[in-house]
């Protein structure tokens, strides 16, 4: 079949993409920067007062964390585009992936640059201006009502809730991470007799709106929905803290700093979360290289989410499974999701994921987050995709009648931010 459009080179510029619900195609043309405005300008009109409302909305970002208060180099900014150890080898770039093509379509406007601004430029701008001022215009360009931050991951200084929820003119609350207050009770020397005690203890006393389980990364999320027994929990932690000892004489090397990474003690830190009254977060699927997506599928959570009820459970990021986790929050009622980190490293395809993800689950247990880590940028780029893929698919059922305009709204709302503040209760 010949192309239907051609260039003066001969290469065909007509393109199949998405529509704007993300399902369907349509065929546009590659275009100059004039087209580029052009059908953004037709996007807003398709999507109409849809997203314009969720413009006009403040989201409350229910999962994210700190971001970077110095300056970075051309090779630090790109490790932290990626979810790999590094940003690749030589000639492998992470501006030519879905993330970086959407970070050059929609930050450079913010930091003063045209859109699509080379890498080198827009890193340039982005040094010229500091990372004080940077930070502020991504977090204000968010419109985030409240941060549901967590503070358990910190491989490098970051900015924590106070000075994010300043950035950003929102509420910061914070999101307690379970394994990491069992890692510092057991590098206190706390004994494994009162380990128990003492963690219950502690997560009991964050100042927290909600707990992080990281079980995905550590032994999977097959855990079954008993309670272990006092007896296995003190046996466990005298492991966790042998690990963590000093090589003794005859004995292979010794890991150091204590890591949880055995199911009794991930459970059990779920438990601790239970009875505290917290929604508890669960790491779902895609995550940076530690994360085994065979281990990651949410439905190996069925048995403890059964359990957990009436206490919510929230599945964060959930890509590749976010269909799955859809399904759970259908059939399971304390079961929320999110489509969070995805979102931004899907870019252009971001709609897709959010249509998946809104199959099956229904529309009052749907968050927003953008997990964003390290780059302010990806604070707006998460806002700013969400929004746009959410209006998108609402905007496309008002024109097919499967609902009105004010229940699009109604939905939208919920989704900005009444469930979290339902469920959360800030």
């Amino acid at each position: 079949m010949l192309c239907p459009a051609k260039t003066v080179s001969g290469i065909c510029s007509t393109v199949l993409a998405p529509d704007r619900s993300g399902v369907g195609v349509t065929r546009r043309r590659l275009t100059s920067r004039k087209g580029i405005v052009e059908r953004s300008s037709a996007f807003r009109e398709e999507t109409g007062p849809v997203l314009e409302h969720l413009e006009s909305l403040r989201l409350i970002d229910h999962h994210c964390h700190g971001v970077l208060g110095r300056d970075l180099d051309h090779a630090e900014f790109g490790e932290l585009l990626t979810e790999a150890e590094s940003a690749g080898p030589p000639g492998v770039s992470m501006f030519d992936t879905q993330v970086g093509f959407a970070l050059r379509r929609w930050c450079p406007p913010v930091l003063g640059l045209d859109a699509h601004a080379e890498p080198d430029a827009y890193l340039a701008r982005r040094a010229e201006l500091g990372a004080a001022e940077v930070n502020r215009r991504f977090l204000d360009a968010a419109g985030l009502r409240a941060l549901c931050v967590d503070t358990g991951y910190t491989p490098q200084s970051i900015l924590g809730p106070p000075d994010l929820g300043r950035l950003a003119g929102a509420e910061a609350h914070e999101i307690v991470r379970l394994e990491s207050v069992a890692e510092r009770v057991a590098a206190d020397g706390v004994d494994a007799a009162r380990f128990a005690d003492e963690v219950r203890t502690r997560v009991q006393e964050h100042d927290a709106v909600g707990a992080k389980s990281i079980a995905a990364y550590r032994a999977g999320l097959e855990l079954p929905g008993e309670r272990p027994s006092p007896a296995e929990v003190t046996a466990a932690a005298g492991r966790l803290m042998r690990a963590a000892e000093p090589e003794r004489a005859g004995e292979p090397m010794r890991a150091g700093a204590p890591r949880v990474c055995d199911e009794v003690l991930h459970r059990f830190l779920v438990w601790c979360a239970v009875d505290a009254g917290l929604p508890v977060q669960f790491h779902v699927g895609y995550g940076d290289a530690d994360a085994d997506l065979r281990r990651g599928d949410p439905l190996l959570l069925i048995e403890l989410l059964r359990a957990m009820d009436p206490v919510p459970a929230m599945l964060l990021h959930n890509y590749p499974f976010h269909r799955h986790a859809g399904y759970l929050a259908q059939v399971l009622p304390n079961v929320y999701v999110d489509a969070g980190l995805a979102t931004h490293n899907l870019g252009h395809r971001a709609p897709v994921l959010i249509a998946e993800l809104l199959e099956l689950a229904p529309f009052g247990k749907v968050l927003y987050s953008s997990d964003a880590f390290g780059l302010a940028e990806l604070y707006h780029l998460g806002a700013l995709l969400f929004r746009r893929g959410l209006a998108g698919f609402l905007a496309g059922g008002v024109d097919d009648g499967a609902w009105t305009a004010a229940d699009a709204e109604r939905v939208a709302g919920l989704i900005a931010s009444g469930n979290a503040r339902r469920v959360y209760g800030i």
